[in-house]
């Protein structure tokens, strides 16, 4: 789409405009507030040319105009500067994201929370995809008769574990040595490639009697399928309710029973990702409105970007807020945080 630099610089004021301030702008109102110096005419020319493109639409209520999604769009891939954080603000962040924590699910944790107080919008993070990661070290605890704890280490510095039912005749030396013949036999592989015959094959030679032999190397398979579930990180839920864009309940509520559906969240991050993987210039992956395939999401924004665990390892971090988003700062604010998570993840690998 060709726009002459007039038309570019009144289709970014009214975005600007209507982000700032939640009303449809008027032709007037652009003249008092970016001193175009053309007459009301032609700004209004001007946007009579942009609303026959598509870029911006009349509410009903209101002689103004508000940016339609493919307003939005052209003003994201073609229009916006992204601007760094002022030292103060990087600052806040980085004090924001406790660098103590001992685990790597509790520091995505913090930084999704980061995120959200930073941002004002909801906040998700997904989970390490764990499948080329490999196994370190693996562990069966006994807990009590019949019931024994899987801890799995994994090369991401991911720490994995599962309480698991176990046939009550075992002792403990018969499940460390089962425990040991694993560790021994898979320390090494990658979790895509554990099977549940090459566990079952690990296991072989200890001295525990076959049927129960099964039922522990069964047990420790599905700990092991277990540690490459994806996770979704939730926070600032309740921020939805506080903003003027989703003062109708209904609205509110189709967005938060989608966000309740963690699966569903999940799976469409990995389709963005993947659309992402075909692009890997691009840094943050954006959908805006009808872009966003998931129930109660069409008055949003979508924005997310890849953290690294390591070179192999990796997962997002992200934003959804409305449509009428300050852009270049909300990219801006993810593109730090997640900076600072790769560089805290470093600690674990």
């Amino acid at each position: 789409m060709q726009l002459d630099n007039r038309k570019k610089e009144v289709l970014h004021a009214i975005v600007d405009d209507y982000v700032s301030t939640n009303e449809p702008v008027g032709s007037k109102s652009l003249i008092e507030r970016h001193n175009f110096q053309v007459s009301s005419a032609t700004l209004r020319n001007d946007m009579a040319e942009l609303e026959h493109l598509g870029l911006i639409e009349k509410p009903h209520t209101s002689a103004g105009r508000i940016p339609s999604d493919k307003g939005y769009r052209e003003y994201v891939n073609s229009l916006m500067t992204i601007d760094e954080l002022s030292p103060r603000e990087q600052l806040e962040i980085e004090k924001r994201i406790d660098s103590s924590v001992n685990e790597v699910t509790d520091l995505i944790k913090n930084a999704t929370h980061t995120l959200s107080e930073t941002t004002g919008f909801v906040s998700l993070a997904m989970s390490p995809r764990l499948k080329k990661s490999f196994l370190k070290q693996l562990k069966i605890l006994m807990i009590e008769p019949g019931k024994a704890l899987v801890v799995m280490v994994l090369s991401a510095g991911v720490v994995k574990d599962k309480v698991v039912r176990i046939p009550n005749f075992l002792s403990d030396a018969q499940i460390m040595q089962i425990s040991g013949a694993i560790e021994k036999n898979l320390t090494g592989k990658p979790l895509d490639e554990i099977t549940l015959v090459t566990v079952e094959t690990a296991g072989k030679g200890t001295e525990v009697p076959e049927p129960l032999l099964k039922q522990v190397l069964y047990e420790a398979y599905a700990a092991i399928k277990q540690a490459d579930e994806l996770n979704i990180y939730l926070d600032g839920e309740h921020r939805i309710l506080e903003l003027p864009d989703f003062s109708s309940l209904g609205r509110a509520r189709d967005l938060l029973g989608t966000l309740s559906d963690s699966g569903m969240v999940a799976g469409y991050i990995n389709e963005m990702e993947s659309a992402r993987e075909q692009n890997p210039d691009d840094s943050f992956m954006i959908r805006i409105g009808q872009e966003i395939t998931l129930e109660g999401l069409d008055d949003c924004s979508f924005i997310t970007a890849t953290y690294n665990l390591t070179d192999s390892v990796s997962g997002n971090i992200g934003v959804i807020g409305p449509k009428r988003m300050l852009y270049s700062k909300v990219i801006s604010q993810i593109d730090f945080v997640k900076k600072k998570l790769n560089k805290e993840m470093q600690k674990f690998t």
